[in-house]
């Protein structure tokens, strides 16, 4: 059993999403992100009625990533995923320490 684990960054940012809603309207709005991994994060603060499933584009300063949401709860927190073709969203990998940690 492979028990790599991919480690998060603990922080929380200001990021502008936007995209559209399940009702197919457009929205954009700022949030927070926590948990940020170079393969998904937190969104904190959701109002937009958006859907699992989705794609979403977020930005931070100049940095601008999509992502797929995974999941999403009643006080305004989505997980997303990012989609491999992406880049990072704080427009750097994070370094390998971040993504795996050894089995034991």
């Amino acid at each position: 059993m492979d028990r790599r684990k991919e480690r998060r960054l603990n922080l929380e940012l200001p990021v502008r999403i936007w995209g559209v809603d399940r009702m197919a309207r457009p929205f954009a709005e700022i949030v927070r992100v926590r948990n940020v991994s170079n393969g998904g994060a937190i969104l904190i603060g959701v109002r937009s009625k958006v859907q699992t499933g989705e794609l979403v584009d977020v930005q931070h300063g100049a940095s601008r990533t999509q992502f797929r949401i995974v999941w999403i709860n009643v006080s305004g927190e989505a997980g997303v995923q990012a989609l491999a073709s992406e880049q990072p969203l704080l427009g750097i990998g994070l370094p390998t320490i971040f993504n795996t940690v050894g089995t034991g």
